[in-house]
């Protein structure tokens, strides 16, 4: 059972990812998704999350209108479509998913070492998106 994010890669600048966050063993029915990045030299920050029920979104100020987070159609995946990239978007990027209802805008923006714990039911392996002409 676990959670995989897959999809980075080098890409110039204004150009677009699809990152994949795969559950294996499970379905991500139920669960509230999460995406977190985290830059060299930088904290990790949760950027979008989507919720479980009505399938509400959310996105950090430095990502809305160039990326969409989703749910695929086969219960097992999520994405996040990232377009216009820019140089700062480069960093490696978690998926999470949770479904303790401990996952939402709030939770999703606290700073590490803020007294949130982040813990979630599943984190998955980080994927590196690298922005660069």
């Amino acid at each position: 059972v676990q959670l995989q994010a897959s999809g980075g890669g080098l890409v110039q600048p204004g150009g677009s990812l699809r990152l994949s966050c795969s559950a294996s063993g499970f379905t991500l029915d139920g669960y509230d998704i999460g995406w977190f990045r985290q830059a060299p030299g930088k904290e990790r920050e949760g950027i979008s999350c989507i919720s479980r029920t009505e399938g509400s979104t959310y996105y950090v100020e430095s990502v809305k209108g160039r990326f969409t987070i989703s749910r695929g159609n086969a219960k097992t995946t999520a994405y996040l479509q990232m377009n216009n990239l820019k140089p700062e978007d480069t960093a490696l990027y978690y998926c999470v998913a949770d479904r303790r209802g401990r996952l939402n805008p709030v939770t999703l923006t606290q700073p590490w070492g803020s007294g949130w714990d982040h813990e979630y039911d599943y984190w998955g392996q980080g994927t590196l998106v690298t922005v660069s002409s």
